[in-house]
């Protein structure tokens, strides 16, 4: 065995969330998402004078792989992105991605873990880490990819690790393995064979791949796992297992039970109950994301329970002939905008709750009917049932910041909605407006007051989404919902992991629409924009916190 020492490098740069009560939040903490993602880039490095057909990457990773994503190809995932209009705005050079064209990676999450460490009574960090292996096929020769792992691979983890990081390289069957240990006892492991990279944050999770490369254990590829196979436009394609959404849930509950800002108790209450919804509801995921004329595309199928499944797709069937005139008040600078054209509101918001109930225990039923009340508030609405069986299809949210937000809606019952809303929190008069323009009558604004001052300036300039082609071509038959959305950070992070930034100040924004359609198996979500989601894999890397 050969071991050697790495120097001290830069500090390690974790990035954090924080709550309103700064509870701090490391989402995989160490090695995670940020090294596989590193392990593709770094590949820049190697010079691909090899050669061969490419690999079936399904047939190496684990059948009980809980998430599974891949790419045949990496320099067509990030081309793009790097031509988008935004990184150029952003970045001072395009990347040269000449060495990853035709780079293949695969990433398998065997597990998950999950560890809140109490900083103070107040305070405390929430360590989400996936236990992975990432699986690279540089088609180089076997010297050059155990150059790479000893050499530029290992440059990054001692800078990652805070320097001082231990390398010990040994000889085993079936290739060249790599332990890297840093001097607080982290590690991470390595296997090169030919000219495939094996690396993650776990041993076990690399032994499970050799395990199915030595034909001891069944591959992801003859699993059963209904994931679309790649094609000459597919970029990435992904899974989530049902146990996968199971363990993911239980994160998601603890996370957005901290992000809530409430008191103990509900926290509790929402840690418990939305993982019981998740994992009650969800049976898996598939994502597929591709280039088109309008930008990456990226396609989550949700396949939900048959019960779940039957009723949503009753419920929130989209009402084709759901008027749009309300997007007429949607500023075009919001960072988000959202227009739900669900043929009956309030029958749809009903079986949300009933469903949920069924999913969770009697005492939590209860409370969780209670609890919903919470989701209208920032828009001045104490009855929420009743405010949606008050007005028409159609309902359009708008949101600047985190709870800056107004809801507009055209009125079929004045009384009743007026009946619903809060008379506390709406009692500035600009915070509930009535128009009755020509051709906009019965259409009412209300929330927060200054928001609701911007939504009556976009329809009185006509900068509003209703005027842009594009949204208007979208509507002639609308989804269930839909969201217009302005993304002011992602370019610049992208342009500090990729390029170098042109400036800190320098912030470009891009559009992105989402698209949420129901079916008989569950719902189909449609995400267009400049960076796509694997933009919040490379995002990680950014020094920023």
């Amino acid at each position: 065995m050969l071991a050697r020492n790495l120097n001290r490098g830069d500090a390690e740069t974790q990035r954090y969330f924080f709550t309103q009560k700064g509870t701090k939040i490391n989402r995989a903490r160490g090695l995670s998402s940020q090294l596989y993602f590193s392990l593709c880039l770094c590949v820049l490095a190697v010079s691909l004078s090899c050669s061969s057909k490419p690999t079936d990457l399904r047939a190496i990773a684990p059948a009980d792989s809980l998430v599974y994503l891949e790419t045949n190809d990496l320099g067509a995932v990030l081309q793009p992105i790097i031509d988008s209009k935004a990184f150029n705005e952003a970045a001072k050079s395009k990347p040269d991605l000449s060495a990853v064209k035709g780079v293949q990676i695969a990433i398998a999450v065997t597990g998950f873990e999950t560890r809140e460490k109490e900083i103070s009574q107040e305070n405390s960090e929430l360590n989400f880490k996936p236990h992975f292996v990432a699986i690279a096929d540089t088609h180089a020769w076997e010297w050059q990819a155990r150059s790479f792992a000893e050499n530029q691979l290992g440059e990054f983890i001692n800078k990652v690790y805070g320097g001082g990081v231990q390398l010990d390289v040994s000889s085993k069957s079936g290739g060249t393995s790599y332990v890297w240990t840093a001097e607080d006892g982290r590690k991470a492991y390595g296997v090169v064979s030919g000219s495939l990279i094996f690396f993650g944050n776990d041993e076990s999770s690399i032994e499970k791949v050799q395990a199915v490369r030595r034909g001891e254990a069944q591959s992801f590829g003859k699993s059963g796992k209904d994931l679309p196979n790649a094609t000459a436009d597919t970029l990435i394609a992904g899974y989530v297992s049902q146990d996968g959404i199971a363990q993911i849930s239980n994160f998601v509950g603890v996370s957005k039970a901290k992000e809530s800002g409430e008191q103990a108790e509900v926290q509790g209450f929402v840690a418990q109950v939305l993982p019981q919804l998740l994992r009650g509801s969800i049976k898996d995921v598939t994502w597929v994301a591709k280039k088109t004329n309008e930008g990456i595309e990226d396609k989550l199928s949700v396949s939900l329970v048959p019960e779940v499944a039957s009723v949503l797709n009753e419920t929130m069937a989209a009402n084709e002939e759901a008027d749009s005139s309300s997007l007429e008040f949607a500023p075009v600078d919001a960072d988000a905008v959202t227009q739900y054209s669900l043929k009956n509101p309030q029958i749809a918001w009903r079986s949300i709750l009933l469903l949920s109930q069924k999913a969770v225990d009697p005492n939590s039923g209860k409370l969780l009917v209670e609890f919903s009340k919470s989701f209208f508030e920032p828009y001045g609405v104490e009855n929420g049932e009743a405010f949606l069986g008050a007005v028409a299809p159609g309902i359009v949210t708008v949101k600047y910041g985190e709870d800056d937000v107004a809801v507009v809606t055209k009125v079929t019952n004045a009384k009743d909605r007026k009946a619903s809303l809060d008379a506390e929190s709406l009692k500035d008069e600009n915070a509930d407006i009535a128009i009755s323009d020509a051709g906009f009558e019965n259409i009412a604004l209300n929330g927060d007051k200054d928001i609701v001052q911007k939504c009556l300036q976009a329809h009185q300039t006509g900068q509003n989404l209703r005027s842009d082609p594009q949204i208007g071509n979208r509507m002639q038959k609308p989804p269930s919902a839909i969201t217009i959305g302005n993304d002011h950070d992602t370019a610049a992070l992208l342009a500090g992991v990729l390029s170098e930034k042109i400036s800190d100040d320098v912030a470009p924004s891009s559009r992105y629409i989402i698209e949420t359609r129901f079916n008989k198996n569950g719902f189909e979500r449609r995400l267009v924009s400049d960076f796509g989601l694997v933009s919040s894999i490379i995002a990680l890397l950014s020094n920023e916190e």
